[in-house]
C-alpha cells in the first residue's frame, strides 16, 4: 500500500502533451519582434517558467518593452493552437483509473487553460473541483504555494502527499513546501530531475508501481 493519501499533479508536460506547443506559438511571436530565439533551446530555457518569465526573457533579447496586447494575443493563439493539436501524455489516463487515493492538479497556468487542456485531452471529468492554478493566489513556482493550497484544501499534510512534476521549477516548489515530488523526465532535456526528486520516472506505467 503507497504511504501517500493524496497525489498532487502538475498539467504542462505530466498531465496533457502542451509544452512544445505552447512554446512553439511563443517563438513564433518572439521572434516576429526580433527576438530570433532557437526552438529547440527555448523548450528547455522556458520549461516550468510562469508567462511572466518568459516574456522578460524575450524582452531583453529584442532591447525593447514588450507590445501590451503581446499575453492576450499569446492566450488566443496557444488556445486556438491547444483545441487542434493537445493530447494526454501517454498512459496518464490508465494511471488515473488505478489511483485509489484523491488527485488533484496544481498547475502555474490560468485556470481556463488548464480546463481547456484537461477538457480536449478527455481528463477534465478526472480533475472537476479539484484544480489549482497558481494566477488565483498570485504566486508562482518555484514558490510552493500552490501545492500547499491544493494539499490543505484536499484535506492533507504536504508529508501525507506526493508531488508529480516535470520541470525544475516544479520540483523546487514541492520540495520547498515539504512534499515528496516525482521527476517525470520524458522531455526532461538536460537530464537535471534527477538530482532533485525524491524519484525520477520516464513512462507513465511506472508511476504506480513506484509509488
Amino acid at each position: 500500500m503507497s504511504k501517500y493519501k493524496c497525489i498532487i499533479f502538475d498539467c504542462d508536460g505530466v498531465l496533457v502533451d502542451s509544452e512544445a506547443i505552447s512554446t512553439g506559438v511563443l517563438v513564433d511571436m518572439a521572434n516576429a519582434l526580433g527576438a530570433n530565439m532557437d526552438y529547440k533551446q527555448s523548450l528547455i530555457a522556458f520549461k516550468g517558467k510562469s508567462l511572466t518569465a518568459c516574456i522578460d526573457v524575450i524582452s531583453k533579447r529584442i532591447d525593447n518593452t514588450i507590445p501590451i496586447h503581446f499575453e492576450q494575443d499569446y492566450r488566443i493563439n496557444t488556445f486556438e493552437a491547444f483545441r487542434k493539436q493537445i493530447q494526454p501524455i501517454k498512459g496518464i489516463k490508465e494511471v488515473l483509473d488505478k489511483l485509489k487515493v484523491p488527485f488533484c492538479v496544481a498547475s502555474s497556468g490560468p485556470e481556463n487553460k488548464i480546463r481547456l487542456n484537461l477538457e480536449v485531452a478527455g481528463l477534465l471529468p478526472y480533475f472537476e473541483n479539484h484544480i489549482f492554478s497558481c494566477y488565483a493566489i498570485q504566486k508562482w513556482k518555484p514558490k510552493p504555494d500552490v501545492f500547499l493550497w491544493a494539499a490543505k484544501t484536499m484535506g492533507f499534510k504536504p508529508n501525507e502527499c506526493l508531488v508529480v512534476e516535470d520541470s525544475v521549477s516544479g520540483v523546487k516548489a514541492a520540495l520547498a513546501g515539504g512534499f515528496d515530488v516525482f521527476g517525470y523526465t520524458e522531455h526532461d532535456y538536460e537530464d537535471e530531475l534527477q538530482a532533485l526528486a525524491t524519484h525520477t520516472f520516464n513512462s507513465m506505467n511506472k508511476l504506480i508501481k513506484l509509488m
